[in-house]
Protein backbone atom coordinates (compact mmCIF):
# COMPACT_ATOMS: atom_id res chain seq x y z
CA UNK A 1 0.00 0.00 0.00
CA UNK A 2 2.74 2.20 1.07
CA UNK A 3 4.40 1.28 -2.20
CA UNK A 4 2.47 2.50 -4.30
CA UNK A 5 1.43 5.50 -2.55
CA UNK A 6 5.28 6.23 -2.72
CA UNK A 7 5.56 5.64 -6.24
CA UNK A 8 2.55 7.92 -6.73
CA UNK A 9 4.27 11.32 -4.88
CA UNK A 10 7.90 10.57 -5.89
CA UNK A 11 7.25 9.29 -9.43
CA UNK A 12 8.75 10.50 -12.19
CA UNK A 13 5.61 11.11 -13.50
CA UNK A 14 6.86 14.51 -15.32
CA UNK A 15 8.15 11.87 -18.16
CA UNK A 16 4.56 10.05 -18.31
CA UNK A 17 2.47 11.33 -21.46
CA UNK A 18 -1.28 11.41 -20.73
CA UNK A 19 -1.64 12.30 -24.21
CA UNK A 20 -0.59 9.07 -24.89
CA UNK A 21 -3.97 7.75 -23.58
CA UNK A 22 -6.63 8.30 -25.93
CA UNK A 23 -9.62 7.56 -23.51
CA UNK A 24 -12.45 10.59 -22.78
CA UNK A 25 -11.16 12.04 -19.85
CA UNK A 26 -14.22 11.69 -16.88
CA UNK A 27 -14.44 12.06 -13.25
CA UNK A 28 -14.38 9.21 -11.35
CA UNK A 29 -13.75 9.80 -7.88
CA UNK A 30 -14.37 13.62 -5.86
CA UNK A 31 -12.75 13.46 -2.46
CA UNK A 32 -13.03 16.34 -0.22
CA UNK A 33 -14.88 18.43 -3.03
CA UNK A 34 -11.44 17.84 -5.46
CA UNK A 35 -11.93 15.51 -8.45
CA UNK A 36 -9.76 12.56 -9.27
CA UNK A 37 -9.70 12.27 -13.58
CA UNK A 38 -9.76 8.79 -15.57
CA UNK A 39 -6.50 10.79 -17.13
CA UNK A 40 -5.08 10.70 -13.42
CA UNK A 41 -5.41 7.35 -13.28
CA UNK A 42 -3.91 6.23 -16.37
CA UNK A 43 -1.06 8.65 -16.03
CA UNK A 44 -0.48 6.86 -12.29
CA UNK A 45 -0.35 3.67 -14.35
CA UNK A 46 2.26 5.04 -16.96
CA UNK A 47 4.56 6.30 -14.31
CA UNK A 48 4.46 2.71 -12.71
CA UNK A 49 5.39 0.73 -15.77
CA UNK A 50 7.51 3.59 -16.54
CA UNK A 51 9.23 2.57 -13.32
CA UNK A 52 9.55 -1.31 -13.72
CA UNK A 53 7.19 -1.45 -11.37
CA UNK A 54 4.06 -3.84 -11.47
CA UNK A 55 1.03 -1.91 -12.65
CA UNK A 56 -1.86 -2.07 -9.86
CA UNK A 57 -4.97 -3.28 -10.57
CA UNK A 58 -7.51 -0.39 -11.86
CA UNK A 59 -9.07 0.27 -8.47
CA UNK A 60 -5.84 0.77 -6.57
CA UNK A 61 -5.19 3.54 -8.21
CA UNK A 62 -7.88 6.10 -7.69
CA UNK A 63 -7.73 4.83 -3.70
CA UNK A 64 -4.05 5.66 -3.86
CA UNK A 65 -4.80 8.95 -4.97
CA UNK A 66 -7.54 9.59 -2.89
CA UNK A 67 -5.28 8.61 0.12
CA UNK A 68 -2.70 11.36 -1.14
CA UNK A 69 -5.50 13.71 -1.49
CA UNK A 70 -6.34 12.81 2.54
CA UNK A 71 -2.87 13.74 3.42
CA UNK A 72 -2.47 16.63 1.40
CA UNK A 73 -5.81 18.18 2.95
CA UNK A 74 -4.29 17.48 6.61
CA UNK A 75 -1.03 19.31 5.18
CA UNK A 76 -3.44 22.61 4.86
CA UNK A 77 -4.68 22.46 7.69
CA UNK A 78 -1.67 21.64 9.56
CA UNK A 79 0.06 24.79 8.29
CA UNK A 80 2.92 22.30 6.49
CA UNK A 81 5.82 24.61 4.98
CA UNK A 82 8.48 22.87 2.63
CA UNK A 83 12.02 23.62 1.93
CA UNK A 84 11.89 25.03 -1.03
CA UNK A 85 15.52 25.00 -1.21
CA UNK A 86 15.47 20.88 -0.87
CA UNK A 87 13.01 21.06 -3.77
CA UNK A 88 15.17 22.85 -5.92
CA UNK A 89 17.80 19.99 -5.61
CA UNK A 90 15.93 17.25 -6.16
CA UNK A 91 14.78 18.57 -8.97
CA UNK A 92 17.72 19.66 -10.07
CA UNK A 93 18.70 15.78 -9.81
CA UNK A 94 16.00 14.30 -11.58
CA UNK A 95 16.38 16.57 -14.39
CA UNK A 96 20.09 15.96 -14.53
CA UNK A 97 19.22 12.11 -14.55
CA UNK A 98 16.98 12.71 -17.40
CA UNK A 99 19.20 14.45 -19.58
CA UNK A 100 21.78 11.43 -19.07
CA UNK A 101 19.65 8.83 -19.75
CA UNK A 102 18.13 10.48 -23.11
CA UNK A 103 21.21 12.62 -24.21
CA UNK A 104 19.57 15.60 -24.91
CA UNK A 105 16.86 18.61 -23.82
CA UNK A 106 15.09 17.99 -26.89
CA UNK A 107 14.91 13.79 -26.54
CA UNK A 108 13.75 14.47 -23.05
CA UNK A 109 11.12 16.43 -23.97
CA UNK A 110 9.92 14.08 -26.47
CA UNK A 111 9.93 11.08 -24.25
CA UNK A 112 7.85 13.33 -21.76
CA UNK A 113 5.43 15.08 -24.51
CA UNK A 114 6.32 18.45 -22.56
CA UNK A 115 8.45 21.24 -22.73
CA UNK A 116 11.60 21.51 -20.12
CA UNK A 117 9.77 24.27 -18.44
CA UNK A 118 6.26 22.35 -18.23
CA UNK A 119 8.53 19.04 -17.15
CA UNK A 120 10.21 21.00 -14.43
CA UNK A 121 7.25 22.68 -13.01
CA UNK A 122 5.19 19.27 -12.80
CA UNK A 123 8.23 17.81 -10.86
CA UNK A 124 8.55 20.93 -9.17
CA UNK A 125 4.67 20.24 -7.67
CA UNK A 126 5.37 16.62 -7.37
CA UNK A 127 8.64 16.99 -5.24
CA UNK A 128 6.50 19.88 -3.00
CA UNK A 129 3.69 17.08 -2.46
CA UNK A 130 6.17 14.51 -1.30
CA UNK A 131 7.12 16.76 1.25
CA UNK A 132 4.21 17.80 2.51
CA UNK A 133 2.78 14.15 2.56
CA UNK A 134 6.03 13.03 4.74
CA UNK A 135 5.65 15.90 6.95
CA UNK A 136 1.78 15.02 8.05
CA UNK A 137 3.38 10.95 8.30
CA UNK A 138 5.99 11.71 10.52
CA UNK A 139 4.06 14.01 12.61
CA UNK A 140 1.72 11.31 12.98
CA UNK A 141 4.60 8.86 13.99
CA UNK A 142 6.85 10.62 15.98
CA UNK A 143 5.86 9.25 18.84
CA UNK A 144 5.78 5.96 18.30
CA UNK A 145 8.39 4.11 20.07
CA UNK A 146 9.50 -0.14 20.42
CA UNK A 147 10.43 -1.71 23.59
CA UNK A 148 13.36 -4.57 23.82
CA UNK A 149 10.20 -6.82 24.96
CA UNK A 150 8.19 -5.53 22.04
CA UNK A 151 10.91 -6.85 19.97
CA UNK A 152 11.53 -9.98 21.75
CA UNK A 153 7.88 -10.93 21.89
CA UNK A 154 7.48 -9.90 18.01
CA UNK A 155 9.84 -12.65 16.90
CA UNK A 156 11.43 -14.51 19.19
CA UNK A 157 8.88 -17.60 18.94
CA UNK A 158 8.91 -17.10 15.14
CA UNK A 159 10.29 -20.49 13.50
CA UNK A 160 13.81 -19.49 11.75
CA UNK A 161 12.11 -19.90 8.18
CA UNK A 162 9.45 -17.27 9.23
CA UNK A 163 12.19 -14.69 10.82
CA UNK A 164 12.39 -11.73 8.31
CA UNK A 165 15.26 -12.28 5.73
CA UNK A 166 17.56 -9.56 5.62
CA UNK A 167 19.19 -8.41 2.74
CA UNK A 168 22.74 -8.02 1.85
CA UNK A 169 23.68 -4.01 3.81
CA UNK A 170 27.25 -2.34 3.53
CA UNK A 171 28.74 -0.42 5.77
CA UNK A 172 30.89 2.42 3.95
CA UNK A 173 33.08 5.08 4.11
CA UNK A 174 33.55 7.71 1.84
CA UNK A 175 36.47 10.57 0.56
CA UNK A 176 34.43 13.03 -1.35
CA UNK A 177 35.34 16.00 -3.12
CA UNK A 178 32.76 19.21 -4.50
CA UNK A 179 34.43 20.03 -8.16
CA UNK A 180 34.14 23.48 -8.35
CA UNK A 181 33.86 26.73 -11.27
CA UNK A 182 36.74 28.51 -12.70
CA UNK A 183 36.76 31.77 -11.07
CA UNK A 184 36.21 33.35 -14.62
CA UNK A 185 32.87 31.40 -14.49
CA UNK A 186 32.03 32.81 -11.17
CA UNK A 187 33.09 36.27 -12.06
CA UNK A 188 31.12 36.19 -14.87
CA UNK A 189 28.02 34.93 -13.31
CA UNK A 190 28.33 37.44 -10.73
CA UNK A 191 28.66 40.22 -13.07
CA UNK A 192 25.30 39.19 -14.68
CA UNK A 193 23.61 39.14 -11.65
CA UNK A 194 24.74 42.58 -10.37
CA UNK A 195 23.43 43.58 -14.40
CA UNK A 196 20.21 42.41 -13.30
CA UNK A 197 20.09 44.00 -10.02
CA UNK A 198 21.09 47.19 -11.09
CA UNK A 199 18.13 46.85 -14.09
CA UNK A 200 15.75 46.69 -11.72
CA UNK A 201 16.85 48.73 -8.92
CA UNK A 202 17.13 51.91 -11.36
CA UNK A 203 13.64 50.93 -12.46
CA UNK A 204 14.51 49.92 -15.85
CA UNK A 205 13.84 46.55 -15.67
CA UNK A 206 11.21 44.27 -13.65
CA UNK A 207 12.34 41.67 -11.25
CA UNK A 208 9.79 39.06 -11.96
CA UNK A 209 10.05 39.29 -15.51
CA UNK A 210 13.85 38.49 -14.83
CA UNK A 211 13.38 36.15 -13.41
CA UNK A 212 11.35 34.33 -15.79
CA UNK A 213 14.46 34.74 -18.38
CA UNK A 214 17.25 34.17 -16.09
CA UNK A 215 16.68 32.11 -13.04
CA UNK A 216 17.83 28.48 -12.96
CA UNK A 217 15.44 27.81 -10.23
CA UNK A 218 11.70 26.20 -10.52
CA UNK A 219 10.50 29.26 -8.97
CA UNK A 220 11.03 31.32 -12.12
CA UNK A 221 7.72 30.60 -12.81
CA UNK A 222 6.51 32.82 -10.00
CA UNK A 223 8.84 35.00 -11.11
CA UNK A 224 11.21 33.61 -8.87
CA UNK A 225 8.74 34.39 -5.79
CA UNK A 226 9.05 31.84 -3.05
CA UNK A 227 6.03 32.70 -0.43
CA UNK A 228 6.16 33.21 2.59
CA UNK A 229 8.78 31.41 5.04
CA UNK A 230 10.98 31.97 8.58
CA UNK A 231 14.53 31.92 8.48
CA UNK A 232 15.40 28.61 9.63
CA UNK A 233 13.87 27.50 6.18
CA UNK A 234 16.81 28.53 4.02
CA UNK A 235 20.31 27.82 4.20
CA UNK A 236 21.81 30.56 6.54
CA UNK A 237 23.59 33.09 3.10
CA UNK A 238 20.01 33.41 1.69
CA UNK A 239 18.50 34.28 5.14
CA UNK A 240 20.53 36.24 6.52
CA UNK A 241 20.38 38.22 3.23
CA UNK A 242 16.73 38.15 2.85
CA UNK A 243 15.88 39.40 6.04
CA UNK A 244 18.22 42.18 6.30
CA UNK A 245 16.14 43.57 3.76
CA UNK A 246 13.95 46.46 4.47
CA UNK A 247 12.68 47.99 1.15
CA UNK A 248 10.54 46.03 -0.83
CA UNK A 249 11.22 45.93 -4.34
CA UNK A 250 14.83 46.81 -3.68
CA UNK A 251 17.10 44.17 -4.22
CA UNK A 252 20.02 42.29 -2.30
CA UNK A 253 23.99 42.37 -3.46
CA UNK A 254 24.95 38.91 -4.96
CA UNK A 255 25.17 36.38 -2.34
CA UNK A 256 26.87 33.24 -2.83
CA UNK A 257 24.80 29.45 -1.12
CA UNK A 258 25.96 25.65 -2.07
CA UNK A 259 23.15 26.27 -4.95
CA UNK A 260 24.93 28.43 -7.02
CA UNK A 261 25.01 32.83 -6.67
CA UNK A 262 21.26 35.12 -6.14
CA UNK A 263 20.01 38.18 -5.90
CA UNK A 264 17.14 38.88 -3.85
CA UNK A 265 14.39 41.16 -3.77
CA UNK A 266 11.72 41.84 -0.73
CA UNK A 267 8.39 41.26 -1.86
CA UNK A 268 6.70 41.78 2.20
CA UNK A 269 7.75 41.46 5.72
CA UNK A 270 5.02 39.44 7.45
CA UNK A 271 6.03 38.96 11.72
CA UNK A 272 8.57 36.50 11.60
CA UNK A 273 8.72 35.49 7.93
CA UNK A 274 9.34 37.40 4.51
CA UNK A 275 7.97 36.78 0.98
CA UNK A 276 10.96 37.31 -1.34
CA UNK A 277 11.76 37.01 -4.69
CA UNK A 278 15.08 35.82 -6.04
CA UNK A 279 17.12 34.81 -9.17
CA UNK A 280 19.50 31.94 -8.81
CA UNK A 281 22.27 31.17 -11.50
CA UNK A 282 24.81 28.40 -11.15
CA UNK A 283 28.49 28.47 -12.45
CA UNK A 284 29.13 25.91 -15.01
CA UNK A 285 31.91 23.20 -14.09
CA UNK A 286 34.06 21.98 -16.92
CA UNK A 287 34.59 18.20 -17.92
CA UNK A 288 37.91 19.10 -17.27
CA UNK A 289 37.56 19.95 -13.63
CA UNK A 290 35.93 16.68 -12.51
CA UNK A 291 38.30 14.92 -14.55
CA UNK A 292 40.74 16.39 -12.29
CA UNK A 293 39.09 15.60 -9.21
CA UNK A 294 38.84 11.84 -10.16
CA UNK A 295 42.62 11.72 -11.16
CA UNK A 296 43.30 13.13 -7.44
CA UNK A 297 41.10 11.07 -5.83
CA UNK A 298 42.63 7.43 -7.48
CA UNK A 299 46.04 8.74 -6.27
CA UNK A 300 44.70 9.06 -2.68
CA UNK A 301 43.31 5.58 -3.27
CA UNK A 302 46.56 4.41 -4.42
CA UNK A 303 48.41 5.81 -1.34
CA UNK A 304 45.54 4.37 0.95
CA UNK A 305 46.25 0.64 -1.15
CA UNK A 306 49.73 1.07 -0.28
CA UNK A 307 49.75 1.52 3.30
CA UNK A 308 50.91 5.57 3.02
CA UNK A 309 47.77 6.38 4.99
CA UNK A 310 44.61 5.29 6.23
CA UNK A 311 41.64 5.62 4.98
CA UNK A 312 40.47 7.56 8.16
CA UNK A 313 43.66 9.92 8.20
CA UNK A 314 42.85 10.62 4.61
CA UNK A 315 39.19 11.51 5.43
CA UNK A 316 40.27 14.00 7.99
CA UNK A 317 43.26 15.73 5.31
CA UNK A 318 41.37 14.77 2.13
CA UNK A 319 37.50 14.92 2.08
CA UNK A 320 35.22 18.17 1.84
CA UNK A 321 32.14 15.97 2.59
CA UNK A 322 30.90 18.00 6.28
CA UNK A 323 28.46 15.28 6.79
CA UNK A 324 31.32 12.69 7.08
CA UNK A 325 34.37 13.76 7.69
CA UNK A 326 34.37 14.10 11.95
CA UNK A 327 32.95 10.30 11.84
CA UNK A 328 35.73 8.96 9.82
CA UNK A 329 33.83 8.91 6.69
CA UNK A 330 30.80 6.76 7.64
CA UNK A 331 28.15 7.39 5.03
CA UNK A 332 24.22 7.24 6.75
CA UNK A 333 21.31 6.70 4.94
CA UNK A 334 17.79 8.52 5.55
CA UNK A 335 14.79 6.46 4.73
CA UNK A 336 13.04 9.56 5.38
CA UNK A 337 12.07 8.34 8.80
CA UNK A 338 15.27 6.74 10.43
CA UNK A 339 19.33 7.51 9.77
CA UNK A 340 21.36 4.53 9.42
CA UNK A 341 24.54 3.54 8.78
CA UNK A 342 23.86 0.11 7.11
CA UNK A 343 23.06 -0.03 3.17
CA UNK A 344 21.12 -2.50 1.30
CA UNK A 345 21.95 -2.06 -2.81
CA UNK A 346 18.20 -0.42 -3.09
CA UNK A 347 19.07 2.26 -0.71
CA UNK A 348 22.44 2.97 -2.81
CA UNK A 349 22.46 5.52 -5.82
CA UNK A 350 23.51 3.11 -9.09
CA UNK A 351 27.04 4.40 -9.41
CA UNK A 352 28.12 4.25 -5.87
CA UNK A 353 26.59 0.58 -5.76
CA UNK A 354 28.58 -0.09 -8.88
CA UNK A 355 31.54 1.13 -7.52
CA UNK A 356 31.38 -0.98 -3.92
CA UNK A 357 29.80 -4.28 -5.41
CA UNK A 358 32.65 -6.32 -6.15
CA UNK A 359 34.62 -5.10 -3.45
CA UNK A 360 35.88 -7.00 -0.26
CA UNK A 361 35.79 -5.75 3.33
CA UNK A 362 38.91 -3.53 3.98
CA UNK A 363 38.90 -2.71 0.00
CA UNK A 364 38.92 1.07 -1.52
CA UNK A 365 37.10 1.95 -4.95
CA UNK A 366 38.36 3.42 -7.69
CA UNK A 367 37.08 6.91 -8.02
CA UNK A 368 33.56 7.45 -9.57
CA UNK A 369 31.00 10.17 -9.64
CA UNK A 370 27.53 9.94 -8.16
CA UNK A 371 24.42 12.00 -6.43
CA UNK A 372 24.22 12.41 -3.13
CA UNK A 373 21.25 12.21 -1.32
CA UNK A 374 21.48 15.84 -0.55
CA UNK A 375 21.03 15.92 -4.49
CA UNK A 376 24.69 17.48 -4.98
CA UNK A 377 27.11 15.88 -7.56
CA UNK A 378 30.37 14.93 -6.20
CA UNK A 379 33.55 13.04 -6.57
CA UNK A 380 34.29 9.87 -4.40
CA UNK A 381 36.08 7.00 -3.19
CA UNK A 382 34.51 4.66 -0.84
CA UNK A 383 35.86 1.85 1.88
CA UNK A 384 33.91 -0.96 2.49
CA UNK A 385 34.14 -0.86 6.25
CA UNK A 386 31.51 -3.60 7.01
CA UNK A 387 29.90 -6.08 4.49
CA UNK A 388 27.22 -8.23 5.78
CA UNK A 389 25.65 -11.31 4.20
CA UNK A 390 21.82 -11.96 3.27
CA UNK A 391 20.78 -14.05 6.00
CA UNK A 392 17.72 -14.77 8.37
CA UNK A 393 17.34 -12.31 11.38
CA UNK A 394 18.02 -13.15 14.68
CA UNK A 395 17.95 -11.21 18.09
CA UNK A 396 21.53 -12.02 18.94
CA UNK A 397 23.12 -10.35 15.50
CA UNK A 398 19.73 -7.72 14.24
CA UNK A 399 18.38 -6.84 17.34
CA UNK A 400 18.56 -3.30 15.31
CA UNK A 401 17.14 -4.16 12.07
CA UNK A 402 14.23 -6.32 14.06
CA UNK A 403 13.56 -3.08 16.07
CA UNK A 404 13.23 -1.12 13.21
CA UNK A 405 10.79 -3.61 11.41
CA UNK A 406 8.55 -3.81 14.30
CA UNK A 407 8.53 -0.50 14.58
CA UNK A 408 7.77 0.19 10.80
CA UNK A 409 4.87 -2.08 11.22
CA UNK A 410 3.54 -0.48 14.07
CA UNK A 411 3.94 2.99 12.45
CA UNK A 412 2.06 1.69 9.57
CA UNK A 413 -0.84 0.59 11.83
CA UNK A 414 -1.07 4.05 12.68
CA UNK A 415 -1.20 5.55 9.48
CA UNK A 416 -3.48 2.35 8.34
CA UNK A 417 -5.60 3.63 10.92
CA UNK A 418 -5.41 7.84 10.67
CA UNK A 419 -6.85 7.03 6.76
CA UNK A 420 -9.61 4.89 7.86
CA UNK A 421 -11.20 7.35 10.64
CA UNK A 422 -10.28 10.36 7.97
CA UNK A 423 -12.48 8.21 5.61
CA UNK A 424 -15.35 8.26 7.98
CA UNK A 425 -15.41 12.29 8.21
CA UNK A 426 -14.61 12.91 4.21
CA UNK A 427 -17.16 13.62 1.38
CA UNK A 428 -16.32 10.82 -1.05
CA UNK A 429 -18.24 10.66 -4.28
CA UNK A 430 -17.19 7.15 -6.39
CA UNK A 431 -18.62 6.62 -10.21
CA UNK A 432 -20.99 4.03 -10.40
CA UNK A 433 -18.71 1.88 -12.54
CA UNK A 434 -16.03 2.14 -9.77
CA UNK A 435 -17.86 1.61 -6.64
CA UNK A 436 -18.05 -2.71 -7.34
CA UNK A 437 -14.08 -2.43 -6.75
CA UNK A 438 -12.77 -4.61 -3.98
CA UNK A 439 -10.71 -1.02 -2.19
CA UNK A 440 -7.98 -1.71 0.44
CA UNK A 441 -9.52 0.71 2.78
CA UNK A 442 -13.85 0.11 4.02
CA UNK A 443 -16.03 2.75 3.93
CA UNK A 444 -15.28 4.88 0.68
CA UNK A 445 -18.93 3.77 0.13
CA UNK A 446 -20.17 4.97 3.19
CA UNK A 447 -18.66 8.35 3.27
CA UNK A 448 -20.50 9.54 -0.06
CA UNK A 449 -23.50 9.01 1.67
Amino acid sequence: MRKILSALILSTAALTAAAQSQVIDKVVWVVGGEPILLSDVEETRNVMEMQGMASANACEIPEQIAVQKLYLHQAQLDSVEVNESSIRQQVDAMVARYLEVYGSAENVEMQAHKSMAQLREDLTQRQREQSMVQSVQRNLVQNIRVTPAEVRERFAALPDDSLPLIPEQFELQVISLEPQPSAEEVANVQERLRDIAARVNSGEADFASLARLNSEDGSYRNGGELGFHGKGEWVPEFANTAFALTEPGKVSKVVKTQYGYHIIQLVESRGSKVNVRHILIKPKIDDAEYTRNLLRLDSIGDSIRLGAMTFERAVLRYSEDKDTRLSQGLMAYNNGMDVTARFSAADMPQELLRAVDTLQVGEVSRSFIFTTQKHQTVCAIVKVKNRIPAHRATIATDYQELSEILLGEKREERLDQWVREKIRTTYVRIDPEWQGCQYHFPGWGEAQQ
